[in-house]
């Protein structure tokens, strides 16, 4: 069990980085895939009342989480090592702005009889679900974070069952299998730097709240036992800060790369900006334009409409601190 410490007491010197995001940091490949659609799947994104119970979860802010980046003002500059420690000690909530210039990912684990179906899944869909790492069966640890545990180092999770949360802990140790196979897949919140950098407002972490993500009608190509619909995220962009949001995450491609849409959310079968799936409303300012990037939520989208018997995922907009810089995977 983790237990909650004070999350304002000091670092330690050797865990204390620089504040700020290096000027050379950037981040990776992948091509978009097209949509196919299906039969008898959802066409457009149910209100919230009407939605499922799993989408309604404490990522949606209905649980009090609120971000770091608000508990504890140093976590920009935090280092990943010093950020997973506080995690497993108990800290919880979204994590954006979190350990700068470093790597943030999505996470997914599925039975190994489940795997194969997953990993085609996601490179059939490689924009909403970029692979940054496997783990073989049964193991919670990863290259991309020395000495990590994925069984304990995230803010929350959500343990499914023939596709339906039954658990939302910060520590899935109870609930672990010997069979599990996980996925890390790129996180949009790792280019908000680059966004930060080129002078684009990133509205979310101004105002402290999560990311508002939505699902699409757009469907993902399926795979295996394995379909469901695109999940997006979406900022609002100033129209003269468009182009540079388009070029800065174009390059990041192991992160969601470039925006899947820009203007009207209708296109995309969203009803509704200040409903979102998951994550918070955001508060636009005048003349801003809805930019929507896929979303490493979308496994999840998967799990709801599929049904494996068995799945662990981050909480979304709660993800797993790597050691990865963000450089590595910037396109040159």
């Amino acid at each position: 069990m983790k237990h909650s410490r004070d999350m304002t007491a000091g670092l330690p010197a050797e865990d204390r980085p620089a504040a700020g995001v290096p000027a050379e940091d950037r981040p990776t490949a992948g091509v978009p895939a097209p949509d196919r659609p299906t039969e008898d799947r959802p066409t457009e994104n149910p209100p919230p009342e009407n939605r499922p119970a799993e989408h309604r979860s404490a990522a949606d802010g209905s649980s009090g989480d609120r971000a770091i980046v608000l508990v504890d003002e140093h976590a920009h500059a935090w280092s990943p090592r010093t950020a997973r420690s506080r995690l497993r000690e108990g800290l919880s909530g979204p994590t954006a702005g979190v350990a700068a210039g470093h790597t943030q990912a999505n996470l997914i684990s599925v039975p190994a009889d489940w795997a194969y179906d997953m990993l085609l899944f996601c490179t059939r869909n490689p924009k909403p679900c970029p692979v940054l790492d496997v783990t073989d069966a049964g193991s919670w640890t990863t290259a991309l974070a020395d000495g990590a545990d994925l069984r304990t180092d995230l803010p929350r999770y959500r343990v499914w069952r023939d596709g339906e949360v039954v658990d939302e802990p910060t520590d899935v140790r109870a609930h672990w299998r010997g069979d599990l196979v996980s996925f890390l897949i790129g996180c949009s919140f790792t280019f908000e730097w680059a966004l930060t950098a080129a002078g684009v407002p990133v509205r979310h972490v101004e105002q402290g709240r999560n990311v508002p993500m939505y699902v699409t009608s757009g469907q993902c190509r399926p795979a295996g036992r394995l379909h469901g619909p695109m999940v997006v995220s979406m900022r609002p962009v100033p129209p003269e800060h468009l182009s540079a949001a388009i070029r800065e995450t174009g390059l990041l491609p192991a992160v969601h790369g470039s925006p899947v849409h820009c203007g009207d959310p209708s296109a995309l079968g969203i009803r509704d900006l200040g409903r979102p799936d998951f994550g918070d409303p955001v508060d636009a300012e005048p003349g801003d334009i809805p930019v929507f990037w896929a979303c490493g939520v979308t496994p999840q989208a998967a799990v709801m409409a599929s049904r494996p018997p068995f799945a662990i995922t981050h909480a979304p907009g709660q993800m797993f601190l790597t050691d990865a810089r963000d450089e590595q995977y910037r396109v040159l």
